[in-house]
């Protein structure tokens, strides 16, 4: 393949390297901004003078004031199911965080419930636009084995952004009067505003760009991002790849909204199903019981006073950050599947002895293994942090085709915030009605979704996106079963390509299929 040109786009960011490490930076920071959101409300739902202004609200009402976010989060990634692929994914960057800013404006100007409700479901919708685009972007522009470290260390900065939420909370809380919990809402302007910053500054997705029948501007975007002439055998075999996906995409007419769950060669339905699936894994597990309401889980359920709650439960949340690191740096040497099952095994665990220490009350060990209890708490959120939480969002975008990527994203992404709204909605009262017995209904998910990951869920580490099209024709459940051999020679030989191996057996290797004279023509 021969591209007998030169590129002509530029970015802020030059080329190569440091585009690479813009990319990362504003995902990165967008999925901070994403825990920031998370967390600022957990730390205030304890605070004297928001209870005041919002006339200490029952369980039933905060559940609706807190998970009224996620019903906003679950708007957005329905919106995104049909604007994300005419837009592209920069705009829809943009605009989520335009509108993460007005709706942080409504919050942190309420008065009533009903002014906070909706400035909470405004924040949502962007919040629901942001995360069901930036993996997805994230993973179209870095190389195949990068991607799940990549994607992972998104996770850890919603890790991050809770945190900082959290402890910020904590600072402010010294100050007293409505600024303890005006400042913090509205903080998260201040992330929203260098994404904006930033997202102009970048490429869009050269998949998105020649799936939209724009190949030149998608072959610029690759040679600044790998900083290699068009010629290079990288950038012809990328290009390659997603020519021959699109084929085989296309190869029952073009792709349709309404086809998104139907059964085709390349089995779309069925990956829509396992994104939205892996999701559902990501909360269903209790994570959020921990994450928003773990000050008010510290003070009801263990009896600690507020402000030691409000000290361990920051402490706890930076556990997620730190179990993060890992994925963070060997998820694709760990694998999708193992870290799955090592990781829901031990939330199980976790959950279990939680409802064990909190099943002594009225009795005289009760303090005793109540405070015990916390240490399951810390053990839930590090295994969390480094498991279950970051492989959701690496695999959503990684398994789905190129033609029902954007679509398929929200739906998968819509089904965190569904189960992220009704967990949240309903913890305050399970946790105040059933007390120890409620951590059980976690203890079972935990260990339910061993069996379901195992049976339906094939690995995707260290392949191509490309690939996992062909690992889906041949019906193969793990990178131990049968492939066709394309699947074989592309894997291997973009995996030398990627990491410089510009050898003769090297390029041999990436001299990929012969492709048609129409297809080198488009491009």
């Amino acid at each position: 393949m021969n591209f007998e040109r030169t590129t002509k786009m530029h970015s802020w960011f030059g080329r190569g390297r440091s585009l690479q490490v813009a990319v990362s930076g504003c995902c990165l920071l967008a999925f901070t901004l994403f825990g920031y959101d998370q967390g600022v409300f957990g730390g205030i739902l304890q605070n004297a003078d928001w209870l005041n202004q919002f006339g200490h609200p029952s369980d039933t009402k905060t559940g609706i004031i807190v998970a009224s976010y996620n019903l906003g989060c679950l708007l957005g990634c329905f919106i995104n199911f049909w604007i994300g692929n005419p837009l592209g994914r920069r705009k829809v960057i943009w605009l989520a965080a335009s509108i993460i800013i007005f709706g942080a404006i409504l919050q942190t100007t309420a008065f009533s419930v009903a002014h906070l409700v909706i400035g909470r479901i405004v924040t949502g919708m962007g919040t629901g636009l942001e995360t069901s685009t930036v993996p997805m972007y994230q993973s179209e522009l870095c190389e195949g084995h990068k991607r799940g470290r990549l994607v992972s260390a998104e996770v850890l900065f919603v890790g991050v952004g809770i945190s900082l939420a959290y402890w910020f909370d904590f600072g402010m809380s010294f100050a007293g009067g409505p600024i303890a919990w005006r400042l913090p809402i509205a903080f998260q302007i201040v992330f929203a505003v260098v994404v904006i910053v930033l997202v102009f500054g970048l490429p869009e997705s050269p998949r998105w760009l020649y799936n939209h029948d724009r190949a030149e501007e998608a072959v610029e975007v690759m040679c600044m991002i790998y900083d290699k002439p068009a010629e290079d055998p990288l950038i012809e075999h990328e290009i390659s790849q997603i020519i021959d996906a699109i084929k085989i995409e296309e190869s029952n007419g073009r792709f349709k909204w309404r086809n998104i769950f139907k059964k085709d060669p390349v089995q779309t339905g069925r990956r829509v199903l396992l994104a939205w699936g892996v999701q559902c894994m990501n909360q269903v597990g209790g994570i959020n019981l921990v994450v928003y309401y773990i000050t008010t889980v510290l003070v009801e359920n263990v009896g600690l006073d507020p402000q030691l709650a409000q000290i361990l439960g920051g402490c706890i949340n930076m556990m997620f950050m730190f179990g993060s690191l890992v994925p963070s740096f060997f998820l694709d040497q760990m694998g999708r599947r193992k870290t799955m099952f090592w990781g829901c095994a031990g939330l199980g665990f976790s959950m279990m002895m939680i409802s064990i220490l909190l099943s002594f009350q009225g009795t005289s060990v009760e303090k005793q293994t109540a405070a015990a209890s916390v240490a399951f708490f810390f053990t839930y959120m590090l295994i969390f942090g480094g498991t279950v939480n970051c492989v959701p969002w690496v695999y959503v975008p990684e398994i789905l085709p190129l033609e029902a990527r954007a679509k398929g994203t929200a739906v998968g992404i819509s089904s965190n915030w569904l189960w992220n709204f009704t967990i949240v909605m309903i913890t305050p009262i399970i946790i105040n009605r059933l007390q120890w017995k409620a951590y059980l209904i976690f203890m079972v998910t935990n260990f339910a979704f061993i069996p379901i990951f195992y049976f339906f869920y094939p690995e995707t580490s260290n392949k191509t996106l490309e690939d996992i099209d062909f690992l889906f024709i041949n019906g193969g459940r793990d990178s131990g079963l049968p492939k066709l051999p394309f699947v074989s020679r592309t894997t291997d030989s973009s995996t030398d390509i990627e990491q410089g191996n510009t050898s003769e057996e090297g390029l041999k290797k990436a001299a990929t299929q012969d492709l048609n004279t129409q297809h080198v023509e488009k491009i």
